[in-house]
């Protein structure tokens, strides 16, 4: 099965995994802490089963990485070449909230790099896919899927959008953000939970995402898919394309996101 047809194939899947999410949507489901402090619902473990039931049936030799059974050894991780890396509910804390601003994803990375993402809103039957040798879509419900690209070039209205996280901030964020508005004038900033902070970037709607606060692999991987088949990118602190190679607590590097020829080193502050 070529990656094309694999990639459509995980879009039912999502969206299957969105349908096992929905009943539990505002409806006082019951939250538990894990060893890290960060809730796990019904919702999350219900997706969980439904993708990695369904990603078995699918190929069967490629093994699952998901949020929800982690606990896999780095030894064992370290000898998988091509595997698939899960969020099964992205933004908990906002599905707990009542929410519309969470996302199920799953990712194909080969190598430790990202060969395509689904990104799926179950509340409203939204679905991003992409790769950066595939290309990248939307969909929404009972309709077809359209192609979506980065914005190229100035904002149509001027104001540079940039993207962040309702929850999670930094001092450094802060600063680049700062030394940002000092490069391209005032900022808009635009708060979106979970993975669809890289959805916006991809279909044009915001200019860049800078994240310089903890992030696991599993909540970024399927969005950065998506984006880089849109024609943005992903880097690290270092300029280096935001990778996947199997680490011991599943953490990233502090990244930021934008169109191709954004021109990350002038945010570097030396």
């Amino acid at each position: 099965m070529n990656d094309r047809q694999l990639m459509l194939d995980v879009v039912a899947l999502a969206r299957l995994a969105g349908e096992a999410i929905l009943p539990f949507w505002r409806a006082d489901v019951a939250v538990t802490s894990k060893a890290d402090d960060s809730p796990v619902t019904a919702a999350d473990l219900a997706a969980h089963r439904v993708i990695v039931d369904g990603l078995r049936a699918l190929a069967p030799q490629i093994p699952v990485l998901s949020e929800e059974d982690c606990e896999i050894p780095l030894t064992i991780r370290q000898g998988w070449q091509r595997w698939w890396l899960v969020d099964p509910l992205d933004g908990t804390k906002e599905f707990i909230a009542g929410s519309e601003e969470f996302t199920v994803n799953i990712a194909m990375v080969e190598n430790g790099e990202v060969v395509f993402g689904v990104v799926a809103m179950p509340t409203n039957g939204y679905c991003y896919f992409g790769g950066c040798a595939l290309g990248a879509w939307k969909v929404e419900l009972d309709k077809e899927a359209r192609m979506i690209q980065v914005r190229n070039g100035p904002p149509p209205d001027g104001c540079f959008t940039v993207v962040a996280s309702r929850r999670h901030s930094s001092l450094d964020q802060d600063a680049l953000l700062a030394g940002l508005s000092s490069v391209v004038g005032e900022l808009e900033l635009a708060s979106i939970g979970s993975s669809l902070k890289f959805c916006m970037l991809a279909e044009g709607k915001a200019d860049f995402y800078p994240r310089l606060a903890p992030t696991c692999q599993w909540d970024t991987a399927a969005a950065q898919g998506v984006l880089e088949g849109a024609g943005g990118t992903v880097v690290n602190m270092l300029g280096e394309r935001l990778t996947y190679s199997p680490v011991a607590n599943n953490l990233n590097p502090y990244f930021l996101a934008f169109p191709h020829g954004f021109g990350w080193e002038r945010l570097i502050r030396r």
